[in-house]
């Protein structure tokens, strides 16, 4: 037997599964019963690696834990609020500065800071339905298997793996832990890291749950690996989608279930995964580009975070001077709340004669150190013509390479001036582009009507604008200093 990883609590160390004697450990044994069975075979190696324990995960001294939460890493639930009790302060100041997110199925890690584990493994679990339970179970499973695909690149020996799916998921027990234990065993069957996996279970009825299934991937004897009621064949094709190129093919007499033509495995997880992440209610506020997820060891293609740190880099380097003296975008003072007001002159934005890959490198470069927190924008459609509207797929690539902090941070989009133009493409836009936004968007037909939210100080306006408002709405919101005369 295998020397034991690191794996322990304030009570003592964490019984292995390899520990805990099956109520059939002496029975008698068929001969070459064991040839025939289809399913996970005894292994006490294995056995060693895992284990289930029920307790506060914050408590155990293991490398790394895992923390299940929505794609702000800020949700609250049983496990999240623990995580973030036990870590203090500077998780969440680090997922506030760095603007951390995770989508659905995917990963995200953090320092540990005060916990007693290096590293916190981030993970969102999907939403279930019933309709869509297939998308949902496969999401689910690539939470699994990228928390221990990652856990294993960053050389952990010992992992806490809570329970990911939350009940606000709405996630079966039942069929949910039969996808984690399936995914652990695929996993320790084939990596040498980490050397102990810790299912953790923070009350006694998923603990008694997992303990009752998990003879069936990890059994400890042969008599209880005969007993089992899942099979290798049934995990198999219970994570396969038939992908039908003819869809009467398989009428033939001359088709078979398990015709390697009629199924593209891999093709159909991602696209489950993606199928899920799209359901999701987190995803459906984040509207961000669907990208099929796929194990940390295989993904060779940026994701989206990457790509908006690449940009960031870009506008820090580059020179920009031409967007920037323009003038058509630039911070103006503080809201009532201390928010700050984002100033967007629509006049100023000349289409043609501006490069728009660098409008977008200078709109980062500006936006990016003020969406940390929450933000405000006033876009000004004073006198601006149809040589100022920019395009629908420009507006669009900045809508998808801006990350969600942009959109959830922004309390307000304000369109002051507005033609019937404008009215029209922003409901055509809010409404098949960017709901995420469509609410927090007001039209106001004056600039008196901004005085109610940001005080007039703190308003830096072109006096074009000023004197087109007062042309159209007249004097009678502006007061006067009459306290020197």
């Amino acid at each position: 037997m295998r020397a034991p990883s690191a794996g322990s609590c304030a009570g003592g160390a964490v019984a292995r599964w390899a520990q805990s004697a099956p109520p059939d450990a002496l029975a008698p044994l068929p001969a070459r019963a064991h040839q025939a069975h289809a399913g996970f075979a005894y292994d006490e190696e294995i056995n060693h690696r895992f284990a289930i324990w029920q307790g506060d995960i914050t408590t155990l001294e293991v490398d790394a834990i895992t923390n299940t939460t929505d794609e702000t890493l800020l949700e609250c639930n049983a496990v999240s609020e623990r995580v973030m009790f036990a870590a203090g302060a500077g998780l969440k100041e680090e997922i506030l500065t760095r603007a951390l997110e995770c989508r659905t199925g995917e990963v995200t890690v953090t320092p540990g800071f005060r916990l007693r584990c290096r590293h916190v493994l981030h993970t969102v679990s999907p939403a279930y339905s019933a309709k869509y339970h297939t998308a949902a179970e496969t999401s689910l499973h690539n939470c699994y298997k990228n928390v221990l695909y990652r856990c294993g690149e960053l050389g952990a020996r010992s992992l806490a793996l809570c329970v990911v799916n939350s009940p606000r998921r709405n996630f079966p027990p039942d069929a949910a832990a039969h996808i984690a234990l399936r995914t652990i065993r695929r996993y320790l069957e084939q990596n040498p890291l980490p050397q102990l996996v810790i299912l953790a279970t923070s009350n006694a009825s998923d603990a008694a749950l997992y303990a009752a299934l998990a003879p069936a991937y990890f059994p400890r004897s042969l008599r209880e690996q005969l007993s089992s009621n899942v099979t290798a064949s049934n995990e198999h094709h219970e994570r396969r989608i038939r992908i039908i190129h003819n869809p009467h093919s398989h009428n033939s007499p001359d088709s078979t279930e398990d015709d390697a033509s009629l199924c593209d495995e891999d093709a159909a997880v991602e696209a489950a995964a993606a199928f899920a992440r799209a359901c999701a209610p987190d995803t459906q506020r984040l509207l961000a580009p669907v990208s099929a997820p796929a194990p940390y060891i295989d993904r060779r293609l940026l994701d989206d975070h990457e790509q908006y740190e690449r940009l960031l880099r870009r506008a820090r380097t580059e020179d920009l001077s031409e967007i920037s003296g323009i003038g058509c975008l630039y911070q103006s003072g503080v809201d009532r709340l201390g928010r700050p007001v984002v100033i967007f002159i629509g006049k100023w934005f000349p289409i043609g004669d501006i490069d728009l890959d660098k409008a977008l490198l200078y709109l980062i470069k500006l936006l990016d150190p003020i969406v940390r927190g929450d933000y405000v924008i006033a876009y000004f459609h004073t006198l601006a013509s149809s040589a100022n509207h920019p395009p629908f797929s420009w507006l669009k690539e900045v809508y998808t390479v801006l990350p969600y902090k942009y959109k959830k941070n922004l309390k307000a989009f304000y369109i002051v001036h507005p033609t019937f133009w404008t009215k029209m493409m922003t409901w055509w836009f809010t409404t098949f582009m960017a709901p995420a936004i469509k609410a927090k968007v007001h039209s106001l037909p004056g600039v008196e009507y901004l005085y109610s939210c940001m005080p007039r100080d703190q308003l830096e306006l072109p006096a074009f604008v000023t004197e087109y408002d007062m042309t159209i709405n007249g004097l009678h919101y502006f007061q006067p200093d009459t306290n020197n005369t």
